[in-house]
């Protein structure tokens, strides 16, 4: 499972950016996908969860009612929605998977490269 993070950058406090994370699946399911975040000097902490029929996700406190976490399954891609970013988001941003190996029981977790996300005050 490969995962690639795309859409950070710089953006001024009240703005938006959307973050995308492309999965590269072969011979697993996916079940989980999720982002977190980590900022200079911190350690990387959850930010959203998502199931993989797209039924349930769960957010982090600091961001519940401003950052949306989706999933287009045709496309394997996972998307983060953020609006009203603050200075305290900024981070690297870290897409994560939990996926099963067809046939069999074993599971594995999965991160991308992380992607930088900076709001300026």
């Amino acid at each position: 499972v490969q995962l690639v993070e795309s859409g950070g950058g710089l953006v001024q406090a009240g703005g938006s950016l959307r973050l995308s994370c492309a999965a590269s699946v072969s011979a697993f399911t996916i079940n989980v996908m999720g982002w977190y975040r980590q900022a200079p000097g911190k350690p990387r902490e959850w930010v959203a969860t998502l199931t993989s029929s797209g039924g349930s996700t769960n957010y982090a406190d600091s961001v519940k009612g401003r950052f949306t976490i989706s999933r287009d399954n045709d496309k394997n891609t996972m998307y983060l929605q953020m609006n009203m970013l603050k200075p305290e988001d900024t981070a690297v941003y870290y897409c994560n998977a939990i996926a099963t190996k067809i046939g069999t029981r074993n599971s594995f977790n999965y991160w991308g490269q992380g992607t930088q996300v900076t709001v300026s005050s």
